[in-house]
């Protein structure tokens, strides 16, 4: 028999809590809170159960094949059941390092593999926080890890970590790390180097204390290790997908050709959190496709990086290369249509984008600029134009109640959007984030609050919630997209498990009939009788 490696790592995906925890959390806040009218743009009540967009989906998929979800049957369709990149990332830097890794994609699916990998006593346990606003997800992940093998070392590093070092004094930090309950705390924005220190440090029993970038607990005095700034290579460390023959992959791969953002606008972190712009270099695009290319059976791609089109010519390099190359891939991105050119959207066509996120934000010239977003309405109106014409699907995404907003500039965006009727859309309510670039004007807007709950010297947080609804309730020209579970990324997703973009449209448009019924509060009788008839249009569409 071959002698089995020992398991050094283990990293952990995404966990998403179960939304029926999840609404029952925000509605012990109030049903007339922001964050629970902010829900309930994302669920249903059908048959006595609250079914966000994946329930109902999967719940329509079920009575079309003859399927009863109600009997825990197995579910046809999971949010981010694709392989989560940061966690795959993590996996291939190890291995390449000479470690044993594997990785777990999704916490709430995958317990009992997981279990079975603690068992096995590897060194360490990394948790990855890309999507994580609250310490909640993580602490649940720790008290699980803790319930199968309490002696394994737990690191916990990515976004999460890094806004908490950014926005809390000492004696905070030290109160949610703590509340974390984990060994090991990365305090670096990328942490892929001292991941591997940590888990090489563990394994030849080495002092803890050696590596750079870390925070850890001692007698209860917090620890924080020389800080020395990670700058990994993107060309060196690009994922090799073939290299992983004994995952099942799925058909939708996502991956990155660069680190960070190129602008700065001022309701988001990401750019003084991650750093200077950094470019993987073409060859190295190449590379990875190729080898996505090579696993076979993967039909769409999605690009995650933020300004996927800038700089613009080498933006072009790359679709000219998909062209080139025959990849045959459906693929998706973030795309700043104020950033392009007919050409550039031509090649895209050409080269297989099937559908583009556009971060519009707002249809108002003068909240573009409060926002510093480097753009014009007039560019947007252009570039929505161009992607439509050549049959590229749109996503449109806007935010409402930024300082400065009023009723007038929301209708601006709204009339935007009646122009333009991107594909899909979703309006949001600004959130007032802790180290955004906006939280430096807070005495100039007269910003008070944060989070959900906020106020400025021309709007409030409920009134924003009133304009979002009125939005929903008004605009007929785009398709409402939800955001619990549900966002831009489910659609090539969902091509991957053979519902075509056609198919999904006509669902989507029978959920948010649904949808809308339950915001504009339809009488019980007349609820019940459009209720199934809706039921029946998304149950048709899934045929």
């Amino acid at each position: 028999m071959p002698i089995r490696n020992h398991l050094d790592c283990v990293v952990i995906g995404y966990n998403e809590m179960p939304f029926d925890r999840y609404e029952t959390i925000l509605r012990d806040c109030g049903e007339n809170s922001e964050a629970y009218r902010d829900i309930k743009f994302s669920f249903v009540e059908l048959e006595g159960r609250k079914l966000d967009y994946v329930g109902l989906l999967n719940h329509a998929w079920g009575l079309a094949h003859g399927q009863d979800q109600k009997k825990g049957g197995k579910r046809e369709f999971e949010s981010g059941d694709i392989p989560n990149l940061a966690s795959v990332y993590l996996t291939w830097f190890l291995r390449k390092r000479g470690l044993e890794a594997k990785y777990i994609n999704l916490f709430q699916l995958d317990k009992a593999k997981l279990a079975e990998y603690l068992a096995d006593e590897p060194y360490c346990v990394a948790i990855t926080t890309t999507f994580y606003v609250l310490n909640y997800s993580v602490s649940e992940i720790v008290e699980f890890i803790r319930s199968c093998n309490p002696r394994v070392k737990i690191v916990v590093g990515g976004p999460l970590i890094a806004n908490h070092l950014r926005n809390y004094p000492e004696w905070r930090l030290k109160e949610m790390l703590l509340d974390m309950m984990a060994d090991y705390y990365v305090a670096d924005a990328q942490g892929e180097m001292t991941l591997w220190r940590v888990v090489e440090c563990l394994r030849n029993k080495d002092k803890i204390g050696s590596v750079p970038n870390l925070i850890y607990f001692s007698d209860g005095e917090m620890i924080q290790t020389q800080v020395i700034p990670e700058n990994n290579s993107l060309d060196d460390n690009y994922i090799a997908w073939n290299c992983f023959p004994d995952e099942d992959l799925g058909r939708t791969i996502q991956l990155r050709t660069a680190r960070s953002c190129a602008f700065s606008c001022s309701f988001c972190n990401y750019p003084s959190r991650a750093g200077k712009l950094t470019l993987a270099q073409i060859g190295t695009i190449e590379n990875e496709l190729d080898s996505i290319r090579d696993l076979g059976g993967i039909e769409n791609v999605v690009f995650i990086d933020d300004t996927f089109n800038v700089p613009l010519e080498r933006f072009k390099e790359i679709c000219r290369l998909m062209i080139r190359k025959n990849y045959r891939f459906n693929w998706f991105s973030y795309f700043r249509c104020s950033n392009s050119d007919e050409e550039a959207i031509d090649l895209m066509a050409r080269s297989g984008c099937k559908g583009v996120f556009l971060g519009i934000e707002s249809g108002s010239p003068a909240i573009l600029k409060n926002m510093n977003k480097a753009a014009t309405v007039e560019k947007y109106v252009k570039g929505i134009r161009w992607l439509r014409e050549c049959g590229i699907l749109t996503f449109g995404s806007f935010i409402v109640g930024f300082p400065g907003e009023t009723a007038e500039t929301i209708e601006e965006t709204a009339s935007f959007i009646r122009e333009t009727a991107p594909t899909y859309y979703r309006a949001q309510m600004w959130y007032c984030e802790p180290g955004t670039p906006i939280e430096r004007e807070r005495e100039k807007y007269q910003i008070t609050g944060q989070g959900f709950m906020w106020k400025h010297s021309t709007m409030e947080s409920m009134e924003a919630m009133d304009h979002i609804e009125k939005m929903f309730l008004s605009l007929k020209e785009s398709q409402w997209l939800p955001q619990w579970s549900f966002d831009f990324w489910i659609i090539p997703y969902l091509l991957g498990k053979g519902i075509p973009l056609a198919r999904f449209g006509n669902f989507m448009e029978a959920a948010n009939k649904m949808l809308t019924m339950e915001i504009s509060a339809a009488p019980a009788a007349e609820k019940a009788v459009l209720q199934q008839k809706y039921k029946q249009e998304m149950v048709q569409a899934l045929l």
